[in-house]
C-alpha cells in the first residue's frame, strides 16, 4: 500500500471533477480487499477459485506466454481503494447542467476513491445543501467541513437506506440489526429515524454498548444468555418483525439466528457479506419467512446505462433509485434526523492514510468511522506526472492513448525500447491504471491531458484541412511522433484525426470507426497526411497466414471462417451500437480483412443473415463475400457455441489445394501430391509481428504493412453487412 502521485482523472461525458474535502474507508470491505492483496499467490488463489479456472482456461487456448501477461496485468496493477467521499465541483462535463463548479456534493462508486480529485457519473453524486462561508480572515468556517464530513458517509449510508426499504417496515414495528459496524449502526439510526423500534446485536459488546447510546433501543451482545427470550419480551412475544443482517462472517449463525427471532410471516434481509446457506427447519419453513437480499446502494446498481451513461428510472415506476437513495440519506443528516459525529473515531491525513489500515487489519484499537481528510488549499497540479528521466530522442517515439487489458497483452509487450525507439507518454481515463502501465512498461510519463500526447494543432491548419487544403502538418509533442490509441471503440476516430492532424503515425486498435461519416473524414485526413495509419487487424501477419498465403498465392478461391465467438453479455459496452459499435464492426473486421488478405482484392459485395434474437445483438451471422477477383468467402460468426469448441477455423479452396488453420495453433495444406502439415508451441494470432512491422515501417520509411484501401474497404464492409441485415438485400460495397 503506498500513497502514490496520478495524473487526474479524464474527464469524459456525463462526468463532473471533485476535489476531495473527505473520503470515508469502509472498513469491511476495504480490509477484505487489502487483506488479500497481501496474501501469497496460493493465498489469493484458495480466495478466488474461479479467477484461478480462468487462468487455466487461458493456459489452455493461448499457451503460457499469453496467460502469464494476462496474470501479471492484474497483480502488477495499482488499486485504488475508496468508494464514499465528499468534496467540491472543480469541473463540469459539458452535457451536464445540474451541477455548477462550486458546487459541494458527495458521491459513491467506485470512482470515488481516496484520492485528491475524482472524476464521478453524474448519478452517483448528489448536490449538497450547504453553502461556503468565509469568515474576515479569508479562512474556511469549519461548520462547513463538519457537514462534509458528514456527507463523506454518503455510500455506506445509501447502502444502509436500501436494506431498511427492502424490511418494507411500518411505523411502530420493530427490526433487529445483527452485526452493528458502521453499515450497521446506519441501519440503526435510519429505522429510528423512521419511527421503527430497534434491536441491535453484535458480538463485540463495545460497538453493542455504542448502539445502546445513539441508535437502538434494545442493545444486546450475540452470547448474551436468554437473548431470544430478551428479543421476545421486548417485542411482547411476536419477534422482530423484520431482521437486518449487516455482518460480514463467514459463520451461518446470523442468517440462522435471524430466523429465530423474527416473527413469522417477517423479513430477514441480508445486506452484509454472510453465507446464506441457512437451516431450512424450525424457522424458515414453519414461520414462511421472507428472505430479500439488498443490492448494494439501490436500483441502477451495475446497470451501466443509469451509472455510466446518466440514463435516470422514472420516479413513478421507480421511486428509490440509488442516487435518490443517497439524496435521501444527505437529506436526513441536513435536516438533523440522523446525527453522525459518534460514527467517526478516527480522521487522517492522506500521507498517513496507510496508518489508518493498520488500525483496521490489526485491530488496534476500536474503532468505527475512520475518515482521510484533504489538504484543499493545495494547488492542483497539471495531469502529468512524471515517472523516470527522458532519453535521447528515437527516431521512433511512441506514446499511448488507452492502455487496457488487450493493449497490455498484445502491444505493450511487443514494444522494445532501443536507440530508435523511445518510450514516452501514457494516458488513460484512470490515473492509477496510467501509472502501472507507465511504471510497468518503462515510459517516462503518465497523464490525463491528451495535450500532452498529442500537442494542438495550429488552428490555421485546422481550418485549412476544412476547406479542402492539402500538406497540413501540427508539431510533434515532447518527441512524440507514433500514437497507439487502444481506447473504447467511440473515442477512435477522433483520436486518430487528432493525431493525423498534429503529423503523428497512428495505430488505432479495431475497429478504425463507428460510422460511414467518421470514416470519409479519416480517409480526407489521410490522404492530406504523409503518416503511416495501421489498424489493428493481426491475423494477417499470424505465421500460419502468411505461410498458407505464400502457398496459395492471389487469384480467385472460395473460403470459409468459422468463428466459435461466444456470448458476450447484452449490458457490456461492446454490445452497445454507440459506445462499442457491437460485434460485427468491433469484432468481425478481424474476419473479413484476413480472408481480404489472404485473396488479395478487395471486397466488393456482401450478403448477410442473422440468427433471430430479441435484443437484435446481430452477434451469430452468415456473412457472403465476394471479391474483386472473383473469390467467395462466407463468414460464419457464432456467439450460441459451447467455450469447448476452438474459436477459430479458416478454410480455403483454389485449384484443386486445400488449406486448413485450426485456432492459428494447426496448419494443414493439402494438394494434388502431398499433405503439409504443422503446429505451433502455441497459439500465435500475429500480434508481435504487426507491431514489429508497423515500428520497422516508420523507421526504414517504408510503406505502411496494411495498405489504407483495405483498411478503407474492410471498415466499409462492416457497415454494409448491417445495411444487408436491415433490409434482406445484398449490397453493393
Amino acid at each position: 500500500m503506498q500513497v502514490l502521485e496520478v495524473p487526474t482523472p479524464v474527464l469524459g461525458c456525463g462526468m463532473i471533477l471533485v476535489r476531495n474535502y473527505f473520503s470515508l474507508i469502509s472498513a469491511g470491505t476495504e480490509s477484505s480487499t487489502v487483506n488479500a492483496a497481501r496474501k501469497s499467490l496460493i493465498g489469493k488463489a484458495k480466495e478466488r477459485p474461479q479467477q484461478v479456472k480462468q487462468v487455466l482456461d487461458v493456459l489452455v487456448q493461448q499457451g503460457p506466454v499469453q496467460t502469464y501477461r494476462a496474470v501479471m496485468k492484474k497483480l502488477d496493477a495499482w488499486s485504488p481503494l475508496g468508494y464514499s467521499c465528499a468534496g467540491e465541483v472543480i469541473s463540469v462535463a459539458s452535457d451536464i447542467s445540474d451541477f455548477s463548479i462550486g458546487d459541494f456534493v458527495a458521491c459513491g462508486g467506485l470512482t470515488a476513491a481516496h484520492a485528491e480529485v475524482v472524476a464521478v457519473p453524474v448519478n452517483l453524486c448528489v448536490k449538497l445543501d450547504i453553502r461556503e462561508k468565509i469568515n474576515v480572515k479569508g479562512e474556511r468556517l469549519k461548520n462547513i467541513d463538519e457537514h462534509l464530513k458528514a456527507a463523506a458517509f454518503n455510500t455506506l449510508g445509501a447502502i444502509a437506506m436500501q436494506g431498511v426499504r427492502q424490511a418494507d417496515l411500518r411505523l411502530g414495528e420493530s427490526c433487529a440489526v445483527i452485526g452493528l459496524g458502521l453499515i450497521g449502526q446506519l441501519s440503526a439510526l435510519l429505522l429510528m429515524a423512521g419511527g421503527i423500534r430497534v434491536i441491535g446485536i453484535d458480538v463485540d459488546e463495545q460497538v453493542v454498548h455504542i448502539a445502546g447510546q445513539h441508535c437502538a433501543d434494545l442493545a444486546i451482545a450475540r452470547d448474551t444468555a436468554g437473548i431470544d427470550e430478551q428479543v421476545a419480551s421486548f417485542t411482547g412475544g411476536l419477534g422482530a418483525d423484520a431482521v437486518i443482517i449487516t455482518a460480514g462472517t463467514d459463520s451461518l449463525d446470523p442468517v440462522n439466528f435471524a430466523g429465530q427471532i423474527c416473527r413469522k410471516k417477517g423479513k430477514v434481509v441480508i445486506v452484509g457479506n454472510v453465507p446464506t446457506g441457512f437451516d431450512r427447519d424450525p424457522y424458515y419453513y414453519r414461520k414462511e419467512l421472507d428472505l430479500r437480499m439488498s443490492c448494494s446502494y439501490g436500483p441502477g446498481r451495475y446497470d451501466s446505462a443509469y451509472e455510466e451513461k446518466g440514463m435516470d428510472y422514472p420516479a413513478a415506476y421507480v421511486r428509490w433509485t440509488e442516487k435518490r437513495n443517497m439524496e435521501a440519506f444527505q437529506e436526513l443528516i441536513h435536516s438533523g434526523k440522523i446525527k453522525l459525529d459518534y460514527l467517526t473515531t478516527h480522521e487522517f491525513n492522506l500521507e498517513e492514510a496507510p496508518q489508518a489500515y493498520d488500525i483496521i487489519l490489526q485491530k488496534k484499537e476500536h474503532y468505527l468511522g475512520i475518515l482521510i481528510r484533504y489538504d484543499t488549499q493545495k494547488p492542483i497540479e497539471s495531469g502529468r506526472v512524471k515517472i523516470r528521466p527522458s532519453d535521447a530522442a528515437g527516431k521512433v517515439g511512441i506514446a499511448f492513448i488507452g492502455a487496457g487489458s488487450y493493449a497490455q497483452s498484445h502491444l505493450l509487450p511487443n514494444l522494445h525500447k532501443s536507440k530508435d525507439v523511445s518510450l514516452i507518454g501514457v494516458m488513460t481515463s484512470s490515473g492509477t491504471s496510467s501509472r502501472s502501465v507507465t511504471e510497468r512498461f518503462g515510459f517516462e510519463f503518465c497523464t490525463s491531458d491528451v495535450k500532452d500526447i498529442l500537442g494542438e494543432s495550429r488552428k490555421e491548419g485546422l481550418d485549412s484541412r476544412l476547406r479542402g487544403n492539402a500538406n497540413i502538418k501540427g508539431s510533434n509533442s515532447k518527441g512524440i511522433n507514433t500514437v497507439f490509441i487502444a481506447t473504447r471503440h467511440d473515442s477512435h476516430a477522433g483520436y486518430v484525426l487528432k493525431a493525423l492532424e498534429t503529423g503523428k503515425h497512428v495505430f488505432v486498435e479495431k475497429p478504425l470507426c463507428l460510422t460511414e461519416d467518421e470514416l470519409e473524414s479519416i480517409r480526407f485526413a489521410y490522404q492530406n497526411n504523409a503518416q503511416h495509419l495501421m489498424v489493428g487487424f493481426n491475423r494477417r501477419f499470424s505465421p500460419l497466414t502468411v505461410m498458407l498465403k505464400e502457398k496459395f498465392g492471389d487469384g480467385p478461391m472460395s473460403m470459409i471462417c468459422r468463428v466459435n465467438a461466444g456470448k458476450i453479455p447484452q449490458d457490456s459496452w461492446i454490445q452497445d451500437m454507440a459506445t462499442g459499435g457491437g460485434r460485427i464492426i468491433g469484432e468481425a473486421c478481424h474476419f473479413i480483412d484476413l480472408l481480404t488478405f489472404i485473396n488479395g482484392s478487395l471486397p466488393i459485395s456482401v450478403y448477410a443473415q442473422a440468427l433471430p434474437d430479441p435484443h437484435h445483438l446481430n452477434d451469430t451471422i452468415t456473412v457472403t463475400l465476394t471479391y474483386s477477383n472473383g473469390s467467395i468467402g462466407t463468414i460464419s460468426y457464432f456467439s450460441n457455441g459451447p467455450k469447448s469448441l476452438p474459436k477459430e477455423y479458416i478454410e480455403i479452396y483454389s485449384a484443386g489445394s486445400a488449406g486448413i488453420i485450426r485456432d492459428f495453433k494447426e496448419i494443414e495444406i493439402t494438394g494434388a501430391q502431398k499433405t503439409i502439415r504443422k503446429k505451433l508451441w502455441s497459439q500465435d494470432k500475429g500480434q508481435k509481428r504487426m507491431v514489429q512491422s508497423f515500428i520497422e515501417a516508420i523507421l526504414q520509411g517504408g510503406t505502411t504493412p496494411i495498405a489504407f484501401d483495405d483498411i478503407y474497404m474492410v471498415t466499409l464492409t462492416t457497415f454494409k453487412i448491417l445495411e444487408s441485415l436491415r433490409t434482406g438485400q445484398s449490397v453493393k460495397i
